[in-house]
């Protein structure tokens, strides 16, 4: 069983791989996770839903899995040889009208997972995870050149003040997040919390 599981996993090709994907983030900002069903997706996708299944295990993986590859490459790939330039360099992947609509997908996500422990392990796992050992990677190698001193106490929450502005700007300013507010931000918090000169 599971080979004939694999053998058919690795039939879908990443074009097509990609279109479902799309296809779940279309769908959870039309309905939001609760309402997202996998029949959905079938419908959508015109899959079947044992493939998905077969594919994915279930929503939970499916929906994390989709959010990660929505995400505009690995963070560790950026390397301009400097701290500050590779936050911003990694700011300026998304423009202004995409970081919306993602902040608006995470903030339905956000409260989906206090809701769900299945979607909270596969967010750990599959993006939570990854996404924070890619940026210890890019601190690190701060750290090797030395911008940043190992000992910094500020070094483990780079990724809390990166997704905190990211996620609360709407909540207190009643403003998306943008290029330009994550880019100060970083100048005048992350940066300095870490001991790397702005000037």
């Amino acid at each position: 069983m599971t080979e004939v599981a694999t053998g058919r996993r690795s039939r879908i090709t990443p074009e097509r791989e990609a279109e479902l994907y799309e296809a779940v983030l279309d769908l959870l900002r039309e309905v939001g996770y609760d309402a997202l069903t996998m029949d959905a997706v079938a419908a959508r996708t015109r899959s079947s839903k044992a493939t998905l299944y077969r594919q994915w295990g279930g929503k939970p993986e499916l929906v994390a899995k989709a959010v990660r590859h929505n995400k505009p490459g690995n963070v560790a790939d950026v390397d301009t040889g400097s701290l500050r330039g590779d936050l911003h360099a990694l700011t300026a992947r998304e423009d202004d009208c995409t970081m919306q609509q993602n902040a608006a997908l995470m903030r339905g996500l956000f409260m989906a997972v206090h809701g769900n422990p299945d979607l909270l392990t596969a967010f750990k796992e599959l993006l939570v995870e990854p996404e924070m050992a890619e940026f210890q990677r890019v601190v690190q190698r701060a750290i090797d050149r030395g911008e940043v001193r190992a000992d910094c106490p500020a070094v483990d929450y780079v990724v809390h003040m990166l997704v905190g502005a990211f996620a609360t700007r709407t909540l207190i300013d009643d403003q998306p997040p943008t290029q330009a507010f994550l880019i100060s931000y970083i100048d005048a918090v992350v940066l300095p919390a870490l001991g790397v000169s702005t000037g």
